[in-house]
């Protein structure tokens, strides 16, 4: 049976010598919000009773091709496509918290202090589905002095921090764009409308147009691609918080400091609620 740390928030961590696991999670707070905020727009169309009069072709030609090729025009080709895929990956996270690093590089700096760095090669099998964690015990058991591993370390680790915030960037722009778009659709509506006049049978679809493009753009820029930004944004800052977790405590082991220690020092990133006791009597 796996031994277990309590943190002074009362959560209970596994310390196993299979070491940390990471598997992807469903954020059910993503999940939930955006579903339901669609699921309340169409229950409204419904009770309308004439839903198929929200659906236009130019319409959303306009917005999503529009949004999609001006906000291309701030960035390039590769962020625009890569903060697409992390828009449909943003329900998914890896379920690893701040907390729970602490407790696992507690571990690792315990094992290492009992049984010496080398010992580490026998969880490291373990490690490949948390990569950094993964090549910072690589560092240490390859013998690098401390201050190249937290060099190494911080370098990837701003690195990545900044491309989850290019993409979370990308989405922002989208928000601010949407709404241009369906403004500028609007006025396009309208201006077929007024060239129509003597036409009724043209009006209404001109009308449809100016409408629903800015329905489409408020839409996407409100309930898609701003809360996307924000949560792209939160998960970077957890993610560099974990990261600067292991980076302390891969430089604690290679310096063969007392794992006390590093429970001390580790403390002092973590809210009061979510400090970690590890060597607790």
């Amino acid at each position: 049976m796996a031994n277990t740390e309590t943190t002074s928030g009362g959560g209970e961590f596994a310390v196993v010598p299979e070491a940390p696991r990471l598997r992807p999670s469903v954020d059910f707070a993503t999940l939930l919000g955006v579903s339901g905020a669609f699921a309340m727009i169409v229950g409204a169309m419904m009770l309308g009773g004439q839903p198929e009069a929200f659906l236009d072709i130019p319409a959303v030609l306009i917005v999503i091709g529009g949004t999609f090729l001006v906000t291309t025009v701030s960035f390039s080709l590769g962020e625009v496509g890569q903060a697409q895929g992390v828009m449909f990956r943003a329900a998914v996270y890896h379920s690893e918290t701040p907390e729970n690093a602490v407790v696992q590089a507690l571990y690792l700096a315990d094992l290492a202090r009992k049984k010496g760095r080398l010992k580490l090669q026998n969880v490291m099998e373990d490690l490949y589905q948390a990569p950094f964690l993964y090549k910072a015990i690589t560092l240490v058991v390859d013998g690098l002095p401390a201050e190249e591993v937290e060099r190494i370390l911080a370098q990837e680790s701003q690195t990545t921090y900044a491309r989850h915030l290019r993409s979370a960037g990308v989405l922002r722009r989208a928000g601010e764009v949407a709404p241009a778009m369906g403004l500028i659709g609007t006025l396009i509506g309208l201006v077929q409308m007024l060239g129509n006049l003597d036409d009724p049978s043209a009006i209404g679809p001109a009308m449809a147009v100016a409408l629903l493009t800015t329905f489409y753009g408020a839409v996407l820029a409100n309930m898609v691609f701003t809360p996307l930004a924000s949560k792209l944004e939160r998960n970077a800052q957890i993610e560099a918080v974990v990261r600067q977790v292991y980076t302390i405590g891969a430089a604690s082991i290679s310096r063969q400091e007392n794992p006390r220690r590093l429970e001390l020092m580790l403390n002092t990133i973590l809210a009061p609620r979510q400090r970690v006791d590890y060597f607790h009597s």
